[in-house]
């Protein structure tokens, strides 16, 4: 089993304090993962408005999010 999918195992449990610290470690995980893609996307010449339109946010909102990196 991945990590990934452990986590997701995770945050089905009944016990609440497993559950959250799973919810918790896979917010991380997917902060991380968008943060690659969106750089990679910008490497590639992708602009602002095409990440947007992927992740499905503003592109004010991914430009604030990741612009400064």
């Amino acid at each position: 089993m991945t990590d990934a999918t452990e986590l997701a195992t995770r945050a089905g449990d009944s016990d609440p304090r497993t559950g959250l610290r799973a919810v918790a470690a896979l917010r991380r995980l997917l902060e991380r993962l968008e943060a690659v893609q969106v750089r990679s996307a910008r490497v590639s010449g992708w602009s602002w408005q095409e990440i947007a339109d992927e992740l499905g946010v503003s592109r004010q909102a991914v430009h604030k999010k990741h612009g400064r990196r």
